[in-house]
């Protein structure tokens, strides 16, 4: 294939911009059984609703907190272990922000997210607020990825026909989606993914075919 440019970048944020600490330390000093948190969390009945407005952040944890109680027999304990794990800072990929600020030079940046009604503050608390000319954040929207209209949307938002969209996600089923609703993707796992994927826009060919699929 041919190297192409994108007039637009759509990015994810978790496992590409930022990386989230383990929670092990914490599930073992809250007395909580090793993997309880992330379980809980993410279960899809307790984070769907969440991703997709249905409930606030707020309600969200909460409710994680009341199903860690009947886990491990304590509302006190639960309790303190969530406010510990929402204090969490996750590692920012600083060779990730310098990538899509030089992306941001020609073209459209936007982040793109499965993400609780917090995730405003939590971009802003790490000065991650103006990495992106917009914030497409799930929760805002209703519709999470990978339902279709995520793309359509992302794309409206960026003021640019999906089909001169590039779209990042390190999860292989947001990417599957994107290609199909029109967009170039990159199933990311590396920064140099990334940069292999923006060559074009620099007028560099480098490895600029290595996951991109139109």
């Amino acid at each position: 294939m041919a190297a192409r440019s994108y007039d637009a970048v759509l990015c994810d944020i978790d496992g590409v911009l930022r990386h989230w600490p383990s929670t092990d330390d914490l599930e073992r000093a809250h007395g909580i059984p090793a993997g309880s948190l992330a379980a809980t969390a993410f279960a899809p009945s307790r984070l769907c609703p969440a991703i997709t407005g249905k409930v606030t952040d707020e309600q969200w944890r909460s409710g994680v907190a009341g199903d860690l109680a009947e886990l491990c027999g304590s509302v006190d304990r639960a309790q303190a272990a969530v406010a510990a794990w929402s204090r969490l800072l996750p590692r920012v990929d600083h060779e990730v922000v310098s990538l899509l600020a030089r992306a941001r030079e020609v073209a459209t940046v936007a982040l793109v997210s499965n993400a609780t009604t917090r995730l405003e503050w939590d971009l802003a608390r790490q000065g991650l607020d103006e990495v992106a000319d917009t914030v497409v954040n799930t929760a805002r929207i209703g519709v999470a990825k990978p339902d279709p209209r995520v793309y359509l949307i992302a794309a409206e938002r960026a003021g640019v026909p999906v089909h001169r969209c590039l779209f990042v996600d390190d999860t292989a089923g947001n990417v599957t989606a994107a290609r199909e609703a029109g967009m170039a993707a990159v199933h990311y796992r590396q920064a140099e993914d990334l940069r292999g994927a923006l060559a074009p826009l620099h007028g560099t060919a480098g490895d600029s075919r290595r996951g991109v699929s139109g």
